[in-house]
C-alpha cells in the first residue's frame, strides 16, 4: 500500500498514474469495483467538495466497510485523481473535431473546460496539486496543444499562448462556480443574488461616488438580460479578445521571420 508520508518524500514524481497497481491476492467484494467507487466520488465531491470526501464516509455511500476501497485504491489522493480525471471524459471532443479551424476548436475547448469547472467546482482546488496525467486528461491536453499548434504560432510563444487562454478559463469557471454555490447557499437563484447585492451597493451612501462612475456598465449589464445571459455573453466576448490576439501575434512571428 501507498502510504502519505512515502509520496511525500517526492511530491514532483507522486501520481496514482506513475505507480505500479498493487498486486492483492483472492477478489474484491461483490459489486465494487474503481469505477462504481470514481463514479460515487465524484458525485461527493460535487455536493461536498474535497473537505466532506473521506474513506470512511465514501464506504458508508457505497454500503461497504472502508477495508473494502484498499481493494481498489490505496490513500483518498488516488480518488481524487481518478476522479479529476474521470470528469475531462465530459469535455465533448467531437465538437473539437468537427471544428472547421484552431479558432472554433480553442472555443470548444475553452467552453468544454469553462463548463467541466462550474459542473465540477472542487476541479479548481485540485489544479495544480496533482500531476493530472490520466488517459482523459491526456486526450484533452493533446486537443489542445493541436489547437494552438495550428495557430502557426512558433514553439516558443505555444506556452504562452496556452496560459493565456486556459488560466483565463481557469479563473471565470472558478468565479462562475462560486456564485453559483454562494447563491445555493443563501437559497436564492443567482438572479436573485446578484439583484439583492447591487441593490446593497446602490443603497449604502459611502457607495453613491463609485456607484455613479459604474452606472453606465450596471445598465448595460442589465439590458442582456439574466445573470446566466451575462455569463455566456462576457465568456464569448472575452474569448474572442484572445484569439484576437493570437492572430495579431502570429501575423507579427510570420513577418519577423
Amino acid at each position: 500500500m501507498v502510504k502519505a508520508a512515502d509520496r511525500a518524500k517526492n511530491p514532483a514524481r507522486s501520481s496514482v498514474w506513475l505507480e505500479r497497481p498493487t498486486q492483492r491476492g483472492g477478489g474484491g467484494p461483490a459489486g465494487l469495483d474503481r469505477d462504481r467507487i470514481v463514479a460515487t466520488s465524484i458525485r461527493m465531491l460535487d455536493e461536498d467538495g474535497l473537505a466532506g470526501l473521506s474513506m470512511r464516509k465514501l464506504a458508508t455511500e457505497l454500503g461497504v466497510t472502508a477495508m473494502s476501497l484498499y481493494w481498489y485504491v490505496d490513500t483518498k489522493d488516488d480518488i481524487i485523481e481518478y476522479a479529476l480525471d474521470a470528469v475531462y471524459e465530459g469535455i465533448d471532443l467531437e465538437a473539437v473535431s468537427a471544428a472547421e479551424d484552431w479558432r472554433d476548436r480553442l472555443r470548444a475547448l475553452a467552453l468544454g473546460y469553462r463548463r467541466m469547472l462550474v459542473r465540477h467546482p472542487w476541479v479548481s482546488a485540485c489544479v495544480g496539486m496533482y500531476l493530472n496525467v490520466g488517459p482523459r486528461a491526456l486526450v484533452v491536453g493533446t486537443a489542445i496543444q493541436d489547437a494552438v499548434r495550428a495557430t502557426g504560432l512558433p514553439v516558443h510563444g505555444q506556452p504562452g499562448t496556452l496560459a493565456a487562454v486556459f488560466q483565463f478559463v481557469y479563473g471565470y469557471g472558478t468565479i462562475e462556480a462560486l456564485f453559483a454555490r454562494r447563491s445555493a447557499e443563501a437559497g436564492m437563484t443567482q438572479d436573485e443574488f446578484y439583484t439583492e447585492s447591487v441593490a446593497a451597493f446602490r443603497d449604502e451612501p459611502q457607495f453613491a461616488e463609485p456607484m455613479a462612475k459604474m452606472e453606465e456598465l450596471f445598465a448595460e449589464r442589465a439590458s442582456h438580460g439574466s445573470v446566466s445571459d451575462m455569463w455566456e455573453r462576457d465568456f464569448a466576448y472575452a474569448l474572442d479578445i484572445l484569439i484576437a490576439g493570437i492572430e495579431v501575434m502570429a501575423a507579427r512571428e510570420g513577418e519577423g521571420s
